[in-house]
C-alpha cells in the first residue's frame, strides 16, 4: 500500500492507483491505519487511492469486512468489487456497500462474443451497474471485437491485455511518469 501510495503521490496528479486487497488484509484490523498512514506519509489525496476486493474477501467475515470498508470510505478512498458475477452473493453486497467500481470477471469478457450467455451476463451486470449509477471496468479485454462491444454496451473502462500486459512494478511507474498512462495500473 505503501509503495502504491509513494509511487502515485509522484505523478501528475490526476492518475488513480488501485491495490487488489486479500482476504487476510481486508480483515487486519490495522488496515484503515495502514491506509491512513500511507496516504499521510507520501501526500497522496485519497480520491486518487483505490482498493480492489472480491465478494469471497467480503464472505469470511461479512460485519468485520463492512465495518473496515465504512472506515477505508470515510478516509476518501475508493472501493472497488473485483472479480464481479463469481462470488457468492453479489447483489446483497452491491446493495448493501456503496461500491465505487465493479469489475467484470475475465471469464465473462473473454467469452462474450462467442456466447451468448456469457454476453448477456455482461450487459446484464454492466445495465444493473448502471442503474445503481456505478461506473464498470471489463476485465480480461484481449480483441478489438471484445472492446467495440464493450464500447457498444456503454462499459466505462477496459483492463486487459489489449490495453497493456502485466509488467513489473517499476515499468508502470515508468510509463505513467513518462505521461502514457493509456492503462490502468494494479499493484498486488
Amino acid at each position: 500500500i505503501f509503495a502504491a501510495c509513494s509511487a502515485a503521490s509522484q505523478w501528475s496528479g490526476k492518475e488513480t492507483v488501485a491495490v487488489n486487497l486479500s482476504a487476510r488484509q481486508l480483515l487486519d484490523p490495522d488496515l484503515v491505519d495502514h491506509v491512513r498512514t500511507a496516504l499521510e506519509q507520501t501526500g497522496l489525496d485519497p480520491e486518487r487511492f483505490e482498493l480492489e476486493i472480491t465478494e469471497t474477501a467480503i464472505i469470511h467475515n461479512t460485519q468485520l469486512a463492512t465495518s473496515i470498508l465504512l472506515d477505508l470510505k470515510a478516509l476518501g478512498i475508493k472501493i472497488s468489487l473485483d472479480d464481479f458475477g463469481t462470488g457468492y452473493s453479489s447483489m446483497s453486497y452491491i446493495q448493501d456497500f456503496p461500491f465505487d467500481r465493479i469489475k467484470i470477471d475475465r471469464s465473462f469478457v473473454t467469452s462474450m462474443n462467442a456466447n451468448v450467455k456469457s454476453r448477456a451476463i455482461v450487459e446484464a451486470i454492466i445495465h444493473l451497474a448502471h442503474s445503481l449509477d456505478i461506473p464498470v471496468v471489463a476485465e480480461g479485454v484481449e480483441t478489438e471485437d471484445q472492446a467495440e462491444a464493450l464500447a457498444q454496451l456503454a462499459c466505462e473502462e477496459l483492463q486487459g491485455y489489449l490495453i497493456a500486459a502485466p509488467a513489473p512494478f517499476e515499468d508502470m511507474v515508468a510509463r505513467v511518469l513518462a505521461d502514457n498512462p493509456i492503462f490502468e495500473i494494479e499493484v498486488a
